[in-house]
């Protein structure tokens, strides 16, 4: 549904973009009809000359929990993950033009971590909690998080992350470099959103350039990297062992 992703420009912020997670009844797990909204928000963001810097927000208490299982495995199951809106969003991460801020409070799990990967400023309040569980689904790291992880944090912490599973808090996240600075839950969407209007407000051209040189390698490398997971992470789905980590993951649900 349309109201699941909210994309707004702020009257007092005319170039920036916003794009929000609003599914709080779960805790804003994505679906696919989600990706394609976000994908078509970047994509007309990147477009249009007003616009000049993207955010993404969640709602109070949660970034996002991450893909909605239900509706993750009623379209991976054919193990084609890299095709389609999730593929797209993967994509459109690594090679958006404008610059990329992002605002979290509370849960960020899987891709609500790994998304601040490609964003260049990150703000979190201080009961966030980034974790990425895919090891135990069976699964592996996405979004490029192999390449830009590492890069990031060093293999050690990275490895925590991405293959052991350890939750990071908001310091800790600061303290790896995934995040840019820790503020109150009172404070997060208008610091998020000063920052962005901040970046907005320089000269555009010199703004992308200087974007450019920064980012992490080349981006055709991440799109490689996004597609080599993607055909990893399409095995993974097949396999026995992920069979049975899925199944013991949905009955844990049931029973809570």
């Amino acid at each position: 549904m349309s109201e699941h992703i909210i994309v707004e420009r702020p009257e007092n912020l005319a170039a920036v973009q916003v794009i929000r997670f609003n599914r709080p009844d779960k805790k804003n797990a994505i679906t696919q009809d989600m990706y394609r909204l976000m994908v078509e928000a970047m994509r007309a963001g990147d477009e249009d000359d007003a616009v000049r810097a993207h955010v993404f927000l969640g709602t109070e208490g949660c970034f996002t929990a991450g893909n909605d299982m239900q509706d993750f495995l009623s379209y991976a199951v054919n193990g084609r993950i890299g095709e389609g809106h999730v593929g797209q969003f993967l994509k459109a991460l690594a090679t958006v033009k404008k610059p990329m801020i992002s605002g979290v409070d509370g849960l960020a799990i899987g891709i609500g971590t790994t998304v601040h990967f490609h964003c260049d400023l990150t703000f979190a309040s201080p009961r966030s909690e980034f974790r990425t569980p895919f090891v135990d689904l069976a699964l592996l790291p996405e979004a490029g998080s192999s390449l830009l992880g590492p890069m990031t944090m060093g293999h050690q912490r990275a490895f925590a992350m991405l293959a052991a599973g350890v939750g990071f808090s908001a310091e800790e996240a600061r303290d790896a470099g995934l995040i840019y600075k820790v503020v109150p839950e009172a404070e997060l969407e208008s610091a998020t959103l000063a920052a962005a209007a901040e970046i907005a407000s320089k000269p555009p051209q010199a703004m992308q350039i200087a974007r450019d040189l920064l980012r992490r390698g080349d981006r055709a490398d991440i799109v490689a990297r996004i597609e080599e997971e993607s055909a990893l992470f399409g095995e993974r789905l097949a396999s026995p062992e992920a069979k049975a980590a899925f199944e013991a993951f949905l009955a844990r649900k049931k029973s809570a």
